[in-house]
């Protein structure tokens, strides 16, 4: 994911989940950042994220066929560039992922 963006991440912000405890902690830290848990029972901190689960399992897991081989990591990558850059957005003034950033690095 690191490098996948156009510019450093400083702060990685995550929910108390196991996955996210010491060892992930500490990879996080030796890829030189920073990172911090919300607080309990606080789901507004966390709320982008919160909001993409039930879009993610409508329009990406949903639609899997999980019979044969599937290669999620191909299908994910086909997903997350529709996603960014050619799903008719519902947020951003009409714009996608991808332009919103673009304008504010530019802007």
């Amino acid at each position: 994911m690191v490098d996948k963006f156009p510019f450093r991440i400083k702060t990685i912000r995550t929910d108390n989940g196991h996955e996210f405890q010491i060892k992930f902690h500490w990879h996080v830290s030796d890829l030189g950042m920073m990172h911090v848990y919300i607080k309990p029972a606080m789901p507004k901190q966390n709320s982008k994220v919160e909001r993409s689960h039930p879009t993610d399992q409508r329009e990406f897991y949903q639609m899997l066929d999980y019979d044969g081989d599937v290669d999620l990591r191909k299908k994910l990558g086909q997903w997350e560039d529709c996603y960014n850059y050619l799903r008719p957005p519902s947020a951003h003034a009409g714009k996608t992922p991808y332009e919103m950033l673009k304008l504010r690095m530019l802007g």
